[in-house]
């Protein structure tokens, strides 16, 4: 077998194994026949027509619209998180950009191949679309606070400033060529965002797969509850947890309350959630669920609660930092309107920089959080609550007939 023939073979399993499992034998006959064809031109237009059938069965006419779309949105985000050659760790950024539309393209194939085809819910397919659209929004916002963040001025009186917020007390101390950004991290900054993105994909595509036994109430609660706490968690940090990032809105104490809602939802949200979701957890035709898979409804609905929460806050806040940092008049209605002058300016724009450093925080311990504190609520509802007995039959006698 010649080197073509090896590829050929190739492709065909390829296609084979992104196909639905009832396909599989479909693909192999259509490949099978070629050799009954004539070699040459003819087997060659023989395998082009059926490599052209197996894709318009892998990708079915709503498949081929959702793909579509998924191009046109992760092309536009890719094209504006390209690093500038300018830019320090160029390569870094450019394989963060490479690898995340690879990620987002890649992984929904493959759970399909492992986890089987997705929730048929709603809340599911929400699922899938939000995580998908939130990944894709924090790619052009992270890149552009990056590139600000770590951009030395050349003016010495903004040199300061910047240093300041870079922690160096001195100008003297503060490295970095003035006019150049050093960019994004480095590759020991960029393996674990490259990972958090697998993990994060990885749990909503399995949580909202039909192999997971995850049920449609439980995916709705988890999502309706992180959507919650995703809002009151951006209205608390929309520029990150600095002291001046609720100020455009709820200036000083008045933020408080907020304050307190989101201690209380990042806390007891996931409790409640899982108490929630193991209470109404059900089967099919309403049947009720053993101990052991009601505690697990009550977990994945804590932890999609949370990571649901992060991820919305996470995207929103790097959006919104982003776009103040190139949209002069968001930057002055952040500010009421007021006149700032130009280092005043910068001064605003570089502290909000250096604060999104929290959101990936958010992004690693609120899941964590969630998964203890479900896991908690979900155990003890469950052990507070009698198993659900099986109806036994009674056997038929002349007196109950």
């Amino acid at each position: 077998m010649n080197r073509w023939n090896r590829a050929a073979a190739a492709a065909r399993r390829a296609a084979a194994w992104l196909l639905p499992a009832g396909r599989r034998e479909w693909v192999a006959a259509i490949w099978a026949e070629a050799y009954e064809v004539p070699p040459g031109l003819a087997r060659l237009a023989w395998r082009a027509g059926g490599a052209w059938v197996i894709a318009r069965q892998a990708l079915l006419p709503r498949r081929l619209g959702r793909a579509a779309v998924f191009a046109a949105a992760a092309g536009a985000a890719a094209w504006a998180a390209w690093p500038q050659p300018t830019v320090g760790h160029a390569a870094v950024s450019q394989f963060h950009v490479i690898a995340t539309v690879l990620l987002l393209a890649g992984l929904p194939l493959l759970s399909r191949r492992f986890f089987g085809p997705p929730s048929p819910s709603r809340a599911g397919r929400f699922l899938r679309v939000f995580c998908c659209a939130a990944v894709l929004a924090l790619m052009p916002a992270l890149a552009i606070v990056e590139a600000f963040a770590n951009l030395t001025p050349a003016q010495p009186a903004y040199r300061y400033v910047f240093c300041i917020a870079q922690g160096w007390s001195n100008v003297q101390g503060c490295t970095g060529v003035p006019g150049r950004s050093t960019g994004g991290p480095a590759w020991a900054g960029e393996i674990p965002l490259i990972l958090m993105t697998v993990a994060y994909l990885g749990v909503i595509l399995f949580l909202t797969s039909r192999r997971s036994r995850v049920t449609r109430g439980t995916l709705a609660i988890g999502a309706g509850t992180g959507l919650l706490f995703g809002v009151v968690m951006y209205a608390v940090a929309p520029l990150g947890l600095s002291n001046d990032a609720t100020d455009p809105w709820l200036p000083g104490s008045a933020a408080d309350p907020l304050v307190a809602l989101a201690w209380i939802l990042l806390i007891g949200g996931p409790a409640a959630t899982a108490v929630l979701a193991t209470r109404r957890g059900r089967g099919p035709g309403g049947a009720a669920l053993p101990r052991n898979v009601r505690i697990g409804q009550g977990i994945a609905a804590g932890v999609l609660a949370n990571a649901t929460a992060a991820l919305f806050v996470s995207a929103l806040g790097f959006s919104t930092t982003a776009l103040m940092l190139r949209s002069p008049w968001l930057l002055h209605w952040l500010n009421h309107g007021q006149h700032l002058t130009a280092i005043a300016a910068y001064r605003y724009e570089i502290i909000a920089g250096a604060d999104t450093n929290v959101y990936p925080l958010m992004l690693i311990w609120f899941p964590v959080i969630g998964l203890i504190m479900s896991a908690l609520g979900a155990a003890c509802t469950s052990l507070g609550r009698p198993a659900p007995r099986e109806l036994t039959p009674v056997p038929a006698t002349p007196g109950n007939q």
